[in-house]
This record gives C-alpha cells, sequence and structure tokens, in this order.
C-alpha cells in the first residue's frame, strides 16, 4: 500500500509523518534530535558497513552531519510503502536521495531502506533498519 496524496490510511499517514520529522532533524544536522527516533535495542543492517548498534549509528551520524555542511535527504517521491505489523507497529520501504557538495560539485545518491517501526507507549520509534543499494 503506497502512500499517495489521494488515498492515504491513517498508518500510512503516521509514518509519513514520522519519516519527514526524523529527516527534518536529519537535513537541520541536529543528530541528537535524529537519534530519538531510534531505539535503545536499534539493529541497522548496511550492504556496505555491515551490523550496525545504537552506538556506532550515532557515531557516525555524528560525524557526517559535522563533515558534510550541505548534506541533505530527500524522499523519493511516489516510493513510500507501509505495511502493518499487528501487534508491533508497521513496516516502511522506501527509496531516498542525498546529497552534498564534493569536490565544488552537487553529488547525489540514490538508495533504497526499509525501516520497522515499533509503536509503544504512544510513540514510534524505529528498531530495525536496512540500507541497501549502495553503489
Amino acid at each position: 500500500m503506497a502512500v499517495t496524496a489521494f488515498a492515504e490510511t491513517p498508518l500510512e499517514k503516521e509514518i509519513a509523518e514520522q519519516d519527514a520529522a526524523m529527516f527534518a532533524a536529519f537535513n537541520a544536522h541536529d543528530a541528537a534530535k535524529l537519534m530519538t527516533f531510534f531505539a535503545d535495542d536499534l539493529e541497522f543492517f548496511h550492504d556496505k558497513d555491515g551490523r550496525l548498534t545504537r552506538a556506532n549509528v550515532a557515531e557516525g551520524l555524528t560525524r557526517v552531519l559535522t563533515n558534510n555542511g550541505d548534506l541533505r535527504r530527500e524522499l523519493v517521491p511516489g516510493t513510500l510503502e507501509v505495511y502493518p505489523v499487528p501487534g508491533y507497529g508497521a513496516m516502511e520501504l522506501g527509496v531516498h536521495r542525498f546529497c552534498h557538495t564534493e569536490n565544488g560539485k552537487q553529488d547525489c545518491g540514490v538508495f533504497r531502506f526499509a525501516h520497522v517501526w515499533q509503536k509503544k507507549d504512544g510513540r514510534w520509534r524505529v528498531t530495525q533498519v536496512l540500507s541497501y543499494d549502495h553503489q
């Protein structure tokens, strides 16, 4: 069930809002705020970097956001898919683009992702991430 502007379920809307808020923190280069979207027991699987813990992710994000002043993420329109996980939360699948300036030129990469969101005590947090299709 892909998110569209015309037929959005309440769950799709909630997850799209969470995605937007999480990456607003990323685009503001606010690593501390960004990390509030991740569960303490986060498992992050990256097709180049392997399995990462929450501590690894926090360290990496802080370094990347500090060293890349204009790094930005945008969700590729029309790629967001949301599926319920009964009794737990939701799965979010999509494609996103990351851009920054390198050697004086705009450099962008397009990658795939999957987030598992848990809704606990009324709050959404990402418990698992798959980040893949890095060239």
